[in-house]
């Protein structure tokens, strides 16, 4: 069949079963939306800003598990949407971001609007094709879809001059993809998995260390059985919270900088650890020399690069962790002694009562974690949690009572501001059933408040929650315990009404001081179906604690900080 490449653009994007693009439109592009305009397969959202586009198509596919897909335009567009891209390939994100390009003409010329999009993507991409001939689109298109979703997930971005696609060609879609160099392992050597049962067997303080990739797998069932079967207690990271599920008596919590006491001490004590998808990230570390010393390494990842790159594995499985901890069931299930780990938990359970993961309230100023708890309290597993970058990114990963995998959506490799807005758009385009709360700040929000525009055009009712202290909160607390309170450039006392600024943008708006407007407030927010914006005055000194100070050991935690 011929058909135009802006056709087979449409085309392919309808043969990957994809509902949703977001993206902005522009010159290069123009063909391609034209297209779009009379075909009805897909629906397009117009953000207001083409990271949006990328951090919002990033999040429907975190929440949905299927490939998002963004669309932007040369120069300008393109540069724009880098940032969201690198968020994606940090976290491992399957994308596919199709931009326009300045014909093949002007490629070189410094033409208007051009860019080199594939040498300022290739560090942020797991791949990227500048399509060069009409007759290679078709591939390329699948290939990228392919590669997008396979083996270790993340973006992909498909540059295409806007000649190629007015150009005309025949549209002969693969069925298939042979890519000869790529062919990623999923099952996991069979003599691997044995003798990691069997370090399991023998080990006496073995922890599973859950991480993103347990995820992207989809493995939580698996993880939980293998869990359970075995009596082994469990942390999660960042990007892994819900896998277990909050109430799971066996998750002693999240590791890290900003760990619990109880699970760093774990990490440090442990003589097994069973990496389940994690990549050993500086975040979660600390100082190597001192991070799991008197433990061997079992290391699950679909990405053979990832294993041993920074922390040496005894036992490297290269593999999907849903297909690998199957098989590690199938082995361990009929040998397996939940009680051989009792004093080992017992231990745990007695650094969790010695130094809880909570705060001091209070009935004058609204603590932060007190709203992170609340709104946890009243929608539970209803909502899909986005956040921005921040202490109120930290204060969610730490009290949200996360149920399920896919509930928590934020910026983890990156540590992207302006993220959890859009982010927040996709997930409820996504999970339409769910309450979306995006948990954010008053230094992250303003990067990019145009999206309430979006979400009020579309009719996305998305709750915002702004735990609002009037500084670069993170910032200001490295700036107290390290730079002697010289709170260089991190004020942000002058804010714009908040009220006013969501309300001119179509949406409803609360400003809060005390506990009872909050519960009022978010309560009210539910009901309106439309976006909702809460402005939340809380404690503007409060820290996030414990705290691993950055290069220190995991066991050495800041677990206090009275001084005001």
């Amino acid at each position: 069949m011929k058909m135009s490449g802006a056709q087979m653009v449409c085309e392919a994007i309808n043969k990957e079963g994809i509902k949703y693009v977001f993206g902005y439109p522009g010159g290069a592009i123009m063909n391609v939306y034209d297209e779009m305009y009379k075909q009805k397969g897909f629906k397009h959202i117009l953000t207001r800003h083409e990271q949006a586009a990328v951090h919002a198509a990033d999040s429907y596919a975190r929440v949905s598990g299927d490939v998002g897909v963004a669309m932007v335009t040369s120069g300008p567009g393109f540069t724009n949407a880098v940032t969201g891209l690198a968020t994606a390939y940090m976290d491992s994100i399957p994308l596919v971001v199709i931009s326009g390009q300045v014909p093949l003409s002007l490629i070189g010329t410094d033409g208007f609007q051009e860019v080199d999009a594939v040498g300022i993507s290739r560090a942020c991409t797991k791949h990227n094709y500048l399509v060069r001939s009409i007759k290679d689109l078709p591939r390329i298109l699948k290939e990228a879809f392919y590669l997008a979703r396979s083996g270790r997930p993340g973006p992909v971005l498909v540059d295409i001059p806007k000649d190629i696609t007015g150009e005309m060609g025949v549209f002969e879609y693969p069925d298939s993809v042979d890519l000869p160099t790529y062919k990623p392992s999923y099952q996991g050597n069979d003599r691997q998995i044995k003798k990691a049962v069997e370090a399991i067997l023998k080990a006496k303080k073995p922890l599973l260390y859950i991480g993103g990739g347990s995820v992207l797998s989809n493995a939580s069932n698996e993880v939980r059985e293998l869990a359970k079967i075995t009596g082994i207690p469990a942390v999660e990271t960042l990007m892994a919270r819900g896998v277990m599920g909050h109430d799971n008596p066996l998750l002693i919590g999240m590791p890290g900088m900003h760990g619990s006491y109880a699970s760093n001490m774990a990490m440090s004590e442990s003589d097994l650890i069973i990496s389940l998808g994690a990549r050993f990230d500086d975040r979660v570390t600390g100082k190597l020399s001192e991070f799991a010393k008197y433990a061997d390494i079992i290391h699950v990842d679909i990405d053979p690069a990832n294993i041993g790159k920074i922390v040496d594995a005894d036992y490297p499985i290269v593999g999907d962790v849903k297909i690998v901890v199957k098989k590690m069931i199938e082995k361990i299930k009929d040998r397996a002694n939940p009680n051989r780990y009792e004093a080992w938990r017992a231990i745990l359970k007695r650094y969790d009562e010695i130094h809880p993961l909570t705060y001091e309230d209070s009935n004058e100023v609204i603590k932060p974690q007190w709203v992170i708890q609340r709104v946890g309290e009243i929608l539970g597993d209803k909502a899909t949690i986005t956040s921005d970058v921040g202490q109120h990114q930290m204060w969610a990963a730490q009290f949200y009572p996360f149920s399920r995998p896919r509930q928590w959506i934020n910026s983890g490799g990156l540590g992207t501001m302006g993220f959890g807005l859009p982010a927040a758009i996709g997930a409820k385009v996504a999970n339409p059933e769910k309450i979306v709360v995006n948990i954010t700040g008053d230094g992250s929000i303003l990067m990019n408040i145009q999206e309430l525009v979006t979400a009020s055009e579309y009719n996305i009712p998305v709750i915002n929650v702004m735990l609002n202290n009037h500084f670069l909160g993170m910032v200001r607390q490295w700036q107290t315990f390290f730079y002697e309170k010289r709170y260089s450039e991190t004020d942000l006392s002058y804010q714009p009404e908040w009220k006013k600024l969501v309300e001119a943008c179509g949406g409803v708006g609360y400003d809060v001081t005390t506990k009872e407007e909050f519960d009022k407030a978010l309560n009210d927010a539910i009901k309106q179906n439309k976006v909702a914006f809460i402005n939340v005055a809380v404690d503007r000194f409060e820290n996030v604690l414990p705290m691993v100070p950055a290069g220190g050991a995991l066991y050495n935690m800041m677990l206090e900080y009275k001084d005001r």
